[in-house]
């Protein structure tokens, strides 16, 4: 489904050939410019939109006029003569030239589909800077391992840079960080590496260079209206003629899908023998032998990097290795590799050790906000286990974690989160709005029983957290795991990592 520019009027077909063409930034000047949303996106917009000739701008923000003056946003806006509609009406009789979403905004309201049946152009601060940069653009989306490769293929590129003394690298997107502002100090020579969400893609239409889709697995059901709405999202970040390379998982029938419908060269990736994508030629192949992580064209094979030197747990970390490689291998040296690998610990809040007190490990995985995040964390957790060895009576050594999860769901089944907790968890604690689905999950599984998996539930998130750091006893590891978003409790995943780290690093030795 496509929600952007219209395409079903004569207009309509000559404003798409001509953001193709010439860019959206070709329309910005004289524009009436509405942002919808004034946050993370939309702040940026304000003054890049100034400075670029826009005729009016006006933004749309469901909070109170009170609210935006009390927070000094509204004196922001009145410096740059924008126009404030507020409160709960701040969408009727929405008009104007170019409508800015942002992410959070779903395309298909009616306000703006009617605004888009005017001829208005739909677009977002993130396509408006994807379709200005003179940089090298790689997006990156996914349901799973999106940040961590991310960041290792702006580490990769900029170690490179700092090697060659060539080209800055920015990286931003999703992860965090507008890159709006950035775009006039940016150059052919450079590097854009961008996280690229569901949310963000639904309007897309000529997004990147190289893109990369880590997996497509069940996820954001709570806002897109099925699954195929949500894999169409995703698949568009390989839409458009600058597209030169996509990198895929071979085991995932989703990319699968998506790399049938591809002309360009494909990168495939798995940890996974049984992998097999049908692979044309032109393509590649990333894959595991004798402990190292290699790349195939199918005439010649090429060693990058042993696992060994890895310093994340866990198969799923190896393969964001692969999947970051397979980006970038081209453009780096094996010297940029190897420093990287030395000296990349992870990102916080994915399986992220924050210390050890009493014989007691802690471990904060709260972007694990998904069943599927939450079943490669627990096999991560295992596999560390197995690096100890069993002992004299062939036992595994060491003991599986304690795992806290629950939150507010995104109505994914979590059968498969409890499988996976029946097998790797040695006790679990519920919290927050979705514990009780959870544990109906777990009274489906075949493998549940109680005596060896205990099952506390408590409503209070900050409370089980507190809990779990009582009764856990020197050799067990404690995992924040949420398999669910923190909405219910907290303002994002990052705020319920760094209460959890609060928590942890108050205990007394």
């Amino acid at each position: 489904m496509y929600f952007g520019v219209p395409r079903h009027t004569v207009k309509g077909v000559a404003v798409y050939q001509r953001i193709h063409s010439q860019g959206l930034g070709s329309f910005v000047k004289g524009a009436h410019c509405v942002i919808l949303g004034y946050g993370v996106s939309g702040k940026p917009l304000v003054p890049y939109l100034s400075d670029h000739g826009a005729g009016k701008i006006t933004v749309r923000d469901r909070r109170s006029y009170e609210e935006m003056q009390a927070s000094g946003e509204a004196h922001v806006l009145q410096q740059y003569d924008v126009e404030l509609i507020c409160g709960e009406n701040y969408l009727e009789g929405l008009t104007g030239d170019m409508i800015f979403r942002s992410p959070g905004f779903r395309p298909d309201l009616p306000e703006i589909l009617e605004a888009v049946a005017g001829d208005a152009i739909l677009t977002s601060e993130m396509e408006l800077f994807l379709s200005e940069t003179p940089a090298t653009v790689i997006g990156i989306t996914g349901s799973d391992g999106k940040t961590t490769t991310t960041t290792l293929i702006s580490k990769f590129l900029a170690t490179e840079a700092a090697l060659t003394g060539r080209g800055n690298v920015y990286l931003g997107g999703n992860i965090g960080t507008p890159l709006l502002p950035m775009l006039d100090s940016m150059t052919a020579e450079d590097f854009a590496v961008v996280e690229l969400s569901s949310f963000q893609l639904m309007t897309a239409t000529n997004a990147v260079h190289r893109a990369v889709i880590t997996n497509v697995t069940p996820n954001h059901l709570d806002w897109h209206r099925d699954m195929e709405e949500y894999i169409a999202a995703k698949a568009r970040i390989t839409y458009g003629n600058r597209l030169q390379k996509a990198v895929l998982n071979a085991r995932d029938v989703n990319t699968q899908k998506i790399g049938a419908t591809l002309s360009c060269p494909i990168a495939w990736f798995s940890v996974y023998d049984d992998a097999d994508p049908s692979i044309k030629s032109g393509d590649s192949r990333l894959y595991l032998k004798d402990g190292k992580i290699c790349i195939t064209d199918g005439d010649t094979e090429k060693e990058l990097l042993p696992v060994d030197k890895i310093r994340l747990p866990g198969k799923h970390n190896i393969e964001n290795y692969m999947t970051a490689l397979g980006a970038v291998h081209d453009l780096i040296s094996q010297a940029a590799i190897e420093q990287v690998a030395a000296e990349f610990t992870g990102v916080a809040h994915r399986l992220e050790f924050i210390r050890e007190v009493k014989g007691v490990a802690y471990y904060n995985s709260s972007i694990d906000s998904s069943p599927s995040r939450s079943c490669a964390a627990l096999a991560a957790m295992r596999e560390m286990r197995e690096r100890l060895g069993h002992d004299e009576t062939g036992t595994l050594r060491g003991r599986d974690p304690l795992v806290i999860c629950g939150g507010r769901d995104k109505h994914v089944p979590f059968d498969p989160l409890a499988d996976a907790l029946c097998r790797l968890a040695s006790r679990v604690i519920l919290t927050g709005e979705a514990r009780g689905q959870i544990m109906e999950a777990l009274l489906r599984c075949p493998l549940y029983d109680p005596h060896k998996l205990p099952v506390t539930e408590i409503p209070d998130y900050r409370e089980a957290m507190y809990y779990a750091c009582q009764i856990a006893e020197p050799g067990d590891t404690v995992l924040l795991s949420p398999a669910c978003t923190g909405f219910d409790a907290f303002k994002n995943f990052a705020e319920r990592g760094d209460v959890f780290r609060k928590i942890v690093e108050a205990l007394e030795e």
